[in-house]
């Protein structure tokens, strides 16, 4: 198992980190909270999962050995693969997840896409037992939900892939009214889809 790459950051992308380990660049699968903490050309220290397929090896990477913790408690899960498990954590951290699992907060699991009613239903009653108590603390880069939650991680998001602060703040002008909808409904706005969204937006207008 690989436990952690250590090294320069050498590229980012929307769901992706290149970290150079011994003169070899390591692509590690990160979410977007994940990957809004580095910078190229900076040194970087992910745990991480190596996932092994028949016809694929994929590195996940995480800020924390919590996050890789709760990341493997997830899979054991019936139908929750890496994906899964990731998009959970781009969208919870590790203590909202077992703050929800603890009390049975379907909605707080209906968040991620993916996963509906019946599917949130039924991951409460497999990790009750498994993810264990709150542990107090949250990750670095994890903001409360609401407007500055949003935006303080979309645009510290969009200026670790290498966009200037002027372009990352007209994406996040062009994103608002989907944020704004969101949190209208009562809903957290997911910024995994928000940085797409954005990605878009920034391509367009170049």
């Amino acid at each position: 198992m690989i436990a952690f790459v250590s090294g320069p950051v050498a590229a980012l992308a929307p769901d992706t980190a290149v970290v150079e380990v011994g003169g070899i660049g390591v692509a590690v699968q990160c979410t977007p909270d994940t990957l809004s903490g580095l910078r190229v050309g900076e040194h970087a220290r992910l745990a991480t999962s190596l996932v092994v397929r028949e016809d694929s090896l994929t590195l996940y990477g995480f800020a924390d050995d919590d996050e890789r913790g709760t990341f493997e408690l997830l899979q054991t899960a019936s139908g929750v693969g890496p994906r899964l498990a990731q998009a959970m954590l781009a969208v919870h951290s590790p203590d909202t997840l077992r703050l929800a699992v603890a009390g049975g907060d379907e909605k707080t699991l209906t968040a991620v896409p993916g996963i509906g009613k019946k599917g949130a239903q039924k991951l409460l009653l497999e990790l009750k037992d498994r993810l264990g108590a709150p542990v107090g603390t949250r990750r670095a880069g994890t903001a409360a939900p609401g407007e500055a939650g949003w935006r303080d991680q979309l645009h510290a998001a969009l200026i670790g892939l290498g966009y200037a602060a002027r372009e990352a703040d007209e994406a996040l002008d062009a994103v608002a009214p989907q944020a704004e909808a969101a949190l209208a409904d009562g809903a957290r706005p997911q910024v995994p889809q928000l940085l797409k969204a954005a990605l878009q937006a920034l391509n367009r207008s170049r």
